[in-house]
């Protein structure tokens, strides 16, 4: 009797243990479930939602926490439990979705709302580019030649080289070809080296009758880039045939070109030169810009600067061409855009026309 009684008593305090862990791990439960619903229904951003699943549902969160208390409960009581653990996961998942749907929707309203659009508003003017000093050049030059009656003509910039050098009394043999440097795409073709192959086009093309053209366009040269130099940049060719003309009319129209493009103040003066396709061949100078004619380091202290090489139309190209030398005569003159923007706005390196900064491109908005 005393034995069973020292039995029962052991029973009786082990049943009692296992009874106030059950309690203790159901007031854990339930004191999780209450922590976390309210900290999910007070999260007021979905990146805190975030945090709080970590915290709860997590591998090493709180409800994964509870299970651990498994191992001290009876083998019949375990399935119940765990019942419960799932379900209050479930809760949670379910409440921490419903946040989140919620701070979604009220988020985007207020992203809505901020970005609103008052249509009263005036509207922004979006950027816009400004023309090239070289298209600034260009565009004034053709202005003041059409004013003279030029046609301005455009041609392709690979041409062959019959129009860019033979029919410009330039042969293959002849060393002038060494003072152009070309960059050939196969024997009988290049880019084109100066705009007179249009100029030899049009002769052909136009012959026997008077002309006056401009040819504008971009010419490439095997050079060294420097300050002066560049493998690629910009002519303009001017051509004028027909009967009795003269050097005096090449002077006439030149000195209008300078008084235009750089001051009413500005003299001319030809010194002569050589180019296989005139003759006779000048040099064009212009008074400097900077001293006035005075001699400055800008002039090397001559007083002139050089602009343009010309000329009166060699008799042989006018025979190649169709035309007799007898009955017609012109002149021809080539000048460089860049030359003329430099000394127009002062710009002293000719790489600045080609970097493609907005900034330098900006400078001449109030030209435009």
């Amino acid at each position: 009797m005393h034995r069973n009684s020292k039995w029962s008593h052991a029973r009786d305090s082990k049943e009692k243990t296992g009874f106030e862990e059950r309690m203790i791990y159901m007031d854990e439960m339930q004191q999780l479930q209450q922590t976390a619903l309210k900290d999910i229904t007070s999260a007021d951003r979905t990146s805190s939602l975030n945090d709080l699943r970590v915290k709860y549902l997590g591998k090493k969160g709180a409800v994964q926490g509870l299970m651990k208390n498994m191992k001290n409960l009876p083998a019949d009581e375990k399935p119940a439990y765990g019942q419960k653990v799932n379900k209050l996961k479930q809760e949670l998942q379910k409440a921490l979705e419903e946040r989140k749907e919620s701070l979604e929707a009220a988020e985007l309203e207020g992203k809505i709302t901020s970005e609103e659009i008052d249509v009263t508003l005036p509207g922004r003017r979006p950027s816009a580019g400004s023309l090239h000093p070289l298209t600034l050049v260009q565009q004034e030059l053709e202005d003041l030649f059409v004013g003279l009656g030029y046609q301005v003509i455009e041609g392709p910039e690979v041409v062959e080289d019959l129009y860019c050098f033979e029919r410009a009394n330039i042969p293959r043999d002849h060393p002038a070809r060494d003072m152009q440097d070309s960059l050939y795409i196969d024997p009988e073709h290049l880019l084109r080296t100066h705009t007179t192959a249009i100029q030899m086009k049009v002769l052909e093309e136009q012959a026997p009758n008077d002309i006056k053209v401009i040819c504008p366009g971009k010419v490439y040269r095997r050079d060294d880039d420097d300050a002066t130099h560049s493998h690629q940049f910009t002519q303009m060719e001017g051509l004028v045939i027909g009967e009795h003309i003269t050097l005096a009319d090449l002077k006439g129209t030149l000195e209008f070109l300078a008084r235009k493009m750089f001051g009413q103040d500005r003299e001319i003066r030809f010194r002569p030169s050589y180019f296989p396709f005139t003759e006779p061949s000048v040099e064009v100078d212009v008074t400097c810009h900077v001293c006035g004619g005075k001699g400055c380091p800008t002039c090397k202290q001559t007083g002139w600067i050089e602009i343009l090489g010309a000329g009166e139309v060699h008799p042989h190209v006018l025979e190649m061409a169709g035309y007799d030398p007898k009955k017609a005569q012109g002149f021809a003159f080539g000048v460089g855009i860049e030359r003329v923007a430099m000394l127009k706005y002062g710009i002293d390196d000719i790489r600045h026309f080609y970097t493609n900064d907005r900034r330098f491109a900006k400078l001449f908005e109030r030209f435009e």
